[in-house]
């Protein structure tokens, strides 16, 4: 009897477990503590606002070559820990949509209709064997046969695994692409043909040019097409972007002024000196003539929309400034800018900057608000220098021909307020051009083909507008360019580099009105920094400043001296004066050997104070689980301790 109880005791134990364990696997999935410093595991508002205007059901296919992996080399093994983190937001996804979402988890095996179906889709397969491939991308299915897909999730875009998958479901409900017109003075877009084009033209040994990366990621997501910087009319866009408009003729001018107030929005970006539109091999020839033009502006156009930017003005902030080898030896440029979210460049009210954390400027200009051409309008100020901010002046562009850190730290004063970057305007505008503007146009005689024909004509256009417009304004170029925007990967591809695209991207989906994804696109593109190890770097920076500077002195004095005996050279001197020479220049050799052991006793003391501490964090986090586990045993033995003692102290 004994036994048989045992025996049903046992039994209905193990049911009990599994029966736990189910509704565990279950009910559990919904309840989950995500204890991340960014919350990487649960979903963003704009992510579940994008699930809640679902209208159809979708099915949401994950294809993870799971048993492929585990023969693989440990590149790939690597992606285990990515797909697990992949799985956990797709069912929170899942979990979220209130049963519109479906999950599904694929292991395509070779020779399979999962593994047909993957490569039909475009997932991209890596061969680990002859017959095993490697997958790991999804697909969005909707019920009326609409499918998007993400070919492969690349390392590089781990930090945006979020915004991707939203955007996928998001534009799988959506019908059209929208359209994005490209006007700009610099070539931007490259040679403006076709993926098949540009591969003849390779074949056929042609030289392509490539486009910005900027404008290559925007065609992944928009139909993006070329606007002539010489138009009457713009239409058949939904924004307009306009890059470095440099001398624009006054009917573009009109052209971009109808557009916005016909109910069109535009991003512009002007600049007081566009360091990437430099010559790429400066002519020596050219010392003596005019610089090249490398600044844009639209004084007409801004007026109107309120606001001003001062020609050869630049914005400078010593709490900003960028470390840059341009005069020769690294030194922190005031003209380079490095704005970041902590030292608050940034608007937190504004949908397009919020969740952006460091941007990269050079040279950027500053915006002052035009109150009184401005009554109905809204400005908005999206990027701004930090309260010890100022401009500095150049008289004209010769100046900027030679970069020179001290010499620009010499016309910088720091200020006491901000200097604005960039501002979002809103509301009614009225026309740049309330008389209209004259086009003169030439044509063929047609009694005689040697002569032409000159026609005037009075043209104009919308006043006032009927609705609220918008355009977003930045006193920079460069920040988009692929110097600044993006750096080369190991595998090739262009990653990018801080939140300076991610800033286009939230300003065009922030016009377009879909401020959902801007809440997800600049999530991930957080770094935690190591402030104690950039705490000793500075420290030890500091240290060898100094000697630095005292090498700096020494070479400059050894100059002066050199250039004053050589000019009271006296014929039949040249041996004396040649041995002091060389005798001052072994001194200094001596000094330079000198400063260079110390600075290398101080890097190496730096060196081994990172390696402690990460010895000492390394140590911490390995006794960390131990210490709690030894702590728990020692209070549950006191407590039993003390329970015995308390026991046997009542039976007595």
């Amino acid at each position: 009897m004994n036994t048989l109880r045992t025996t049903l005791g046992i039994l209905l134990t193990l049911v009990i477990a599994f029966a736990g364990i189910n509704v565990c696997q279950n009910v559990g999935k919904r309840i989950k503590f995500d204890v991340t410093e960014k919350k990487l595991y649960s979903l963003t508002d704009g992510s579940k606002a994008i699930i809640k205007k679902l209208s159809q059901p979708i099915t949401a296919k994950l294809y993870f070559a799971k048993t492929a992996s585990l023969k693989a080399q440990d590149q790939i093994r690597f992606f285990s820990n990515y797909y697990e983190y992949v799985l956990a937001l797709l069912e929170e996804y899942e979990n979220q949509s209130n049963g519109m979402v479906k999950l599904e988890v694929i292991d395509p095996r070779p020779y399979s209709k999962d593994e047909e179906d993957a490569v039909r889709y475009g997932l991209k397969r890596f061969n680990i064997t002859e017959e095993e491939g490697f997958f790991f991308g999804m697909v969005i299915q909707t019920e009326f046969g609409a499918e998007k897909s993400i070919p492969f999730f690349s390392p590089e875009r781990q930090r945006f695994v979020e915004y991707d998958i939203s955007y996928l479901i998001d534009t799988a409900i959506t019908r059209q692409k929208k359209v994005i017109g490209v006007m700009s003075s610099v070539e931007v877009m490259g040679d403006d043909v076709s993926d098949y084009m540009r591969q003849m033209m390779r074949y056929q040994g042609q030289k392509v040019k490539e486009p910005w990366t900027v404008v290559s990621h925007l065609r992944q997501q928009y139909e993006v097409k070329t606007v002539g910087t010489d138009v009457n009319d713009i239409n058949d866009v939904d924004l307009l972007f306009v890059i470095h408009p440099k001398n624009l003729p006054e009917k573009t001018q009109f052209a971009i002024d109808q557009y916005v107030l016909k109910g069109g929005r535009a991003i512009v970006c002007i600049d007081p000196y566009a360091y990437t539109d430099r010559p790429a091999q400066p002519n020596p020839m050219q010392q003596m003539q005019a610089p090249p033009v490398q600044n844009s502006n639209l004084p007409t156009l801004l007026k109107a929309w309120g606001l001003d930017m001062p020609e050869n003005t630049f914005a400078g902030d010593e709490n900003l400034a960028i470390r840059t080898n341009a005069g020769g030896r690294p030194e922190d440029m005031i003209a380079f800018l490095g704005l970041d979210k902590k030292q608050g460049c940034f608007n937190e009210d504004s949908a397009i900057t919020s969740e952006l954390n460091l941007i990269r400027m050079p040279f950027a200009g500053k915006l002052t608000v035009l109150d009184t051409n401005s009554p109905n309008l809204t400005h908005t100020p999206l990027l701004k220098t930090t309260d010890k901010g100022n401009t500095w002046n150049v008289s004209n562009s010769y100046e900027l021909a030679m970069l020179s850190p001290e010499r620009i730290r010499m016309k910088f004063m720091p200020g006491t307020k901000p200097v604005n970057l960039a501002y979002m305007v809103s509301g009614r505008f009225t026309t740049a051009f309330p008389d209209g503007i004259t086009i003169t146009t030439s044509l063929p005689d047609p009694n005689d083909p040697n002569e032409t024909i000159t026609n005037t004509e009075q043209v104009t256009g919308v006043t006032q507008a009927a609705e609220d417009c918008a355009v977003v304004v930045i006193s920079d170029v460069d920040f988009i360019s692929d110097t600044m925007a993006y750096q080369k990967t190991f595998f090739g591809s262009m990653s990018p580099v801080g939140d300076n695209s991610a800033l286009v991207l939230n300003a065009i989906e922030g016009l377009f009105g879909s401020n959902e994804l801007i809440s997800i696109r600049s999530r991930g593109n957080y770094t935690h920094p190591f402030e104690l190890v950039d705490t000793i770097e500075k420290e030890a920076e500091k240290e060898t400043k100094g000697e630095v500077e005292v090498l700096d002195a020494v070479i400059s004095q050894y100059n002066q001296d050199l250039q004053k005996l050589v000019s009271q050279a006296q014929k039949g001197q040249e041996t004396v004066i040649g041995s002091d020479i060389l005798t001052q220049r072994r001194k200094l050799e001596a000094k330079i050997l000198e400063a260079k052991r110390n600075l290398n006793d101080v890097k190496l003391k730096r060196r081994e104070r990172i390696e402690a501490l990460g010895n000492r964090m390394r140590q911490w986090n390995m006794l960390a689980t131990p210490a709690v586990i030894l702590c728990l045993a020692v209070v549950i033995g006191i407590r039993r301790n003390a329970r015995n003692r308390q026991y046997q102290t009542a039976k007595a």
